[in-house]
């Protein structure tokens, strides 16, 4: 492991006319499907300076049996290596870490042991999140490495899947993951460690068959500059460059064509031995070289370089820009609101209200900024479902928000905006609230019945929020003190549904009418 000095070589091009500051310890961590990899760098006038890059074979994909379940074992290489990465997590701040994990922990249908266990570990929530959303990180990542203008094609070929991204500077124009990964390929084509040209040829037409799908709209879209990332590219790249039949850092199709022919020469994994290939790379770079050479196929490439930057510099660097005008979350969500043709004034009104009830209760139930952005953002989605029917349209609208690719946000996240959505009306859903990891559901509960007031107390759908009646919270428990009155009559008789509602859910709310 070592532990270099570089520096990450471009800055984000929409912070540079920001004032320099004392410098900030971030730290990256990703749980990739066949390595875990940390990153920790200072980040001080708009750039990013490496502290500590460490890197380890985990293969958490290859732990993943018919059922989808990791396997104890797999789950104990991951948690050592975690171990091993936490003494140069000390000193970062609270929010200066982001745990991510892809592929492998994507499909792990007991994913939340393992997460459970690691975050106990860390001391950090662990994110999960979808392929699109790896894909822009890697985007991100690759294109701060990149010190050329132009249209790219960006290909990251993983444990378990491989994105593909075009884009210019720093914004993609066209994001997909593939389940197609070195890994998992070696397992379903190598298991017992044959190699030959049949065996090359059905992992080539497996890939090509998903490769179908985005073939055409990607080469339409078009791309002056192919661009690879990650172990497997770096691999093919360090290989070719070694044996004189490519420039160093680019793979052509004629080298490929060769390395190709040269593990088939191999017959075996374990026989699979070449200047400049690491031994921990060994058994899975034919399942890699098959991708990578897929990839050439159906994109017509005759080259390819390799850059640095990949998934944990796209999330220092989306780091940086969080909880800021750059974050790409609020884009996402004006998108959200333009597509299924929010009502922004009601939106607008409900959030300004869970605002300032959120502002009467932070202090005695420990909430925090995130949490605050978290409730304004659901408040300004919460009817989305309208778009689809007006009944159960928070039904419908929790539906949207899991399930949809929300650019920025991590599968926990979207879980969280989606879990408020569907309890913000009618009875408290229970049983979804339940189901949530026990370290969210408190919280989440809380947030979602600040939600339902500050729905509750905009009903009437007014021109302007109406003033916030004072809230008070001791433990689980809330006082809502409002005046009464002929022209609330019928606030009131929604607001006695709801303690109801809430009674019912096991959270105590009384009204205290003067």
């Amino acid at each position: 492991m070592n532990q270099p000095t570089d520096r990450l070589s471009r800055r984000p091009r929409a912070l540079a006319s920001r004032p320099a500051t004392a410098p900030r310890r971030l730290a990256a961590i990703d749980l990739g499907s066949n390595s875990f990899h940390l990153l920790v760098a200072n980040y001080q006038e708009d750039r990013l300076q490496v502290v500590a890059r460490l890197g380890e074979k985990v293969q958490l994909a290859a732990g993943l049996d018919a059922e989808g379940r990791l396997s104890e074992p797999a789950m104990q290489r991951a948690l050592a290596c975690l171990a091993r990465f936490a003494p140069f997590l000390e000193g970062i701040a609270p929010g200066h870490l982001r745990v991510v994990g892809t592929n492998a922990l994507r499909d792990a249908t007991n994913s939340q042991a393992f997460i459970e266990r690691a975050e106990a570990l860390l001391g950090s929530r662990i994110e999960i999140v979808a392929g699109r959303e790896e894909a822009r990180l890697v985007y991100l990542g690759a294109a701060h490495a990149l010190a050329e203008d132009g249209r790219r094609l960006i290909v990251d070929i993983g444990g378990g899947s491989t994105e593909f991204i075009i884009g210019e500077r720093f914004e993609p124009l066209a994001l997909e993951s593939l389940r197609l990964g070195c890994v998992t390929f070696t397992r379903r084509f190598f298991g017992d460690g044959e190699v030959s040209e049949k065996r090359m040829r059905r992992a080539e037409l497996t890939a090509l068959s998903e490769l179908a799908n985005i073939r055409r709209p990607y080469r339409e879209l078009g791309w002056s500059d192919p661009v690879g990332s990650s172990g497997t590219i770096k691999a093919a790249a360090t290989v070719l460059a070694a044996a004189g039949a490519a420039p160093d850092g680019v793979i052509t199709r004629q080298g490929l064509a060769e390395l190709r022919r040269h593990l088939i020469r191999c017959r075996r994994l374990d026989r699979v031995a070449m200047e400049g290939l690491k031994a921990d790379r060994t058994k899975i770079f034919p399942a890699g070289v098959a991708i990578l050479v897929a990839i050439f196929e159906a994109f017509g490439l005759e080259q390819m370089r390799y850059a640095d930057g990949a998934l944990r510099e796209g999330v220092l660097y989306d780091m940086v820009g969080r909880n800021s005008p750059e974050d790409s979350r609020l884009k996402t969500l004006a998108g959200l609101e333009r597509s299924y043709g929010v009502d922004a004034r009601q939106a607008g009104n409900v959030a300004e209200t869970a605002r300032a009830l959120f502002a009467q209760i932070r202090e005695p139930w420990g909430l925090d900024d995130d949490q605050a952005c978290f409730l304004g953002w659901a408040s300004r989605l919460h009817e989305i479902g309208l778009a689809i029917s007006h009944s159960q349209f928070h039904r419908h609208g929790a539906y949207l928000l899991e399930h949809a690719d929300l650019s920025g946000f991590s599968r926990p996240e979207q879980r969280l905006l989606a879990f408020l959505v569907r309890a913000h009306r009618r009875k408290f859903p229970h049983k979804e609230w339940q189901a949530l990891p026990a370290s969210e559901q408190r919280p989440h509960g809380r947030l979602a019945r600040l939600l339902r007031l500050a729905v509750l107390l905009n009903h009437s759908r007014p021109e302007r929020p109406p003033a916030t009646p004072r809230l008070e919270a001791r433990g689980d428990g809330l006082r809502l003190r409002l005046d009464g009155g002929d022209d609330q009559a019928l606030l009131l008789t929604d607001l006695e549904q709801e303690a109801a509602y809430q009674q019912a859910a096991g959270f105590p709310l009384t009204l205290d009418l003067r």
